[in-house]
C-alpha cells in the first residue's frame, strides 16, 4: 500500500503543521504509521509518526529521497473549461505528471474571469493541484500561474503543441523539445485565425475529439510514452 503524502516546506524536520496536521488527523495518521513528506520540489522524507494531534504531527525519519524534475519539462495550457470541469481538468493534468498550469482566456473560452477575481480562480486551481498531486504521490507539485490571453501565449518563446482535431502532424512523430507548452483548446475549437496568432504547431493524438477536461491527460500521458518523461 502506497504511503499517504503531505506538504510541508521543511520535510527533513519531520513536523506537520497548519491545515496539513488537520489533513492528517482527518486520514487518522497515528503514532507508528509512516508517512512521506515533501516540499514540492523534488525533496521527500518517510517518517515514522511519533505524535500526532489536530496541531502537529512529529516523526523520525527514516528515509529521504531528491526526485530529480521530469525531463522534458511540459507547461500545460488550458482554454478555461465551464466551472464543473475546471477542477477535472486540473486534477487530470496533475496526475499525468504537468509540471506548470497556465489557464488560457482563448477566443471561444465561455468562462470568462473578470480581472478582480482571477486571482481568487488561480487559487481554486493551485489547491486542486495540491490535493491532485499529493493523491498521485508526486514529489514536484505544479505552480497554477496567472491566465494569459492569446496574443500573450503567442509571445511565448517555447515548443508550442496545440492538440487540434484538424492537425496533419501526429504527436508521435514531433521531435521535442525540452521544453514543451501543450496547449488546450476549448469545448469549441480553436480557429484558423486563432492558431496563427499562437504561432505553435498543431498536432492530433489520434481520430477521437477529446473533452477540453481530458485533452491535457492524453496528451500528457503521449508525451510521457514517447520520451524519458516514463
Amino acid at each position: 500500500m502506497s504511503l499517504a503524502y503531505f506538504l510541508t516546506p521543511d520535510p527533513l524536520s519531520g513536523r506537520l503543521t497548519g491545515a496539513e496536521a488537520q489533513h492528517a488527523h482527518v486520514k487518522r495518521i497515528a503514532p507508528g504509521e509512516s508517512i512521506v513528506l515533501t516540499d514540492g520540489a523534488g525533496l521527500t522524507a518517510t517518517i515514522t509518526v511519533t505524535r500526532a494531534s489536530k496541531e502537529e504531527v512529529v516523526g523520525e525519519v527514516i528515509a529521504h529521497t531528491e526526485v530529480p524534475a521530469p525531463t522534458p519539462r511540459v507547461t500545460v495550457v488550458q482554454a478555461i473549461p465551464k466551472s464543473e470541469r475546471a477542477e477535472l481538468a486540473v486534477d487530470l493534468a496533475v496526475q499525468a505528471g504537468a509540471d506548470e498550469i497556465v489557464p488560457w482566456i482563448s477566443h471561444r473560452t465561455i468562462a470568462r474571469w473578470p480581472e478582480q477575481k482571477q486571482a481568487k480562480q488561480v487559487e481554486k486551481w493551485q489547491n486542486q493541484a495540491v490535493a491532485a498531486a499529493k493523491q498521485a504521490r508526486r514529489a514536484w507539485v505544479p505552480e497554477v500561474r496567472m491566465p494569459v490571453g492569446t496574443r500573450e501565449l503567442g509571445s511565448v518563446d517555447k515548443q508550442k503543441l496545440v492538440l487540434h482535431e484538424d492537425a496533419q502532424t501526429s504527436i508521435k512523430d514531433v521531435a521535442f523539445s525540452d521544453d514543451i507548452w501543450l496547449v488546450i483548446g476549448p469545448e469549441g475549437g480553436i480557429g484558423a485565425d486563432e492558431l496563427q496568432l499562437i504561432g505553435g504547431e498543431p498536432v492530433r493524438l489520434g481520430p477521437e475529439v477529446l473533452r477540453t477536461a481530458s485533452a491535457a491527460f492524453a496528451g500528457l500521458c503521449a508525451i510521457g510514452a514517447l520520451t524519458g518523461r516514463w
